[in-house]
């Protein structure tokens, strides 16, 4: 396989990622990606978790994404 053909075969997501106030631990999770949700002690943790999760789901098949990530915006309310 050939550079170009390496760069052809990575795939990008993006996971929204919060802290659990129970546990402690960092959650992700890619929307609209049903099954690809992982957690993690450190980012580093949690974001090999979730490329190992994403792969499983891939060698399923092509997914079914329910919606696509936009993004964030913050949202100012008068205190």
């Amino acid at each position: 396989m050939n550079h170009l053909q390496a760069a052809e075969a990575v795939r990008t997501f993006s996971a929204v990622i919060e802290r659990c106030a129970d546990t402690g631990l960092l959650v992700g999770y890619v929307p609209g990606f049903p099954g690809a949700h992982s957690q993690g002690e450190t980012l580093d943790e949690l974001q090999a978790n979730l490329q190992e999760v994403i792969a499983m789901l891939l060698d399923d098949g092509e997914p079914a994404l329910d919606s696509d990530f936009v993004g964030l915006q913050q949202i100012v309310v008068p205190a």
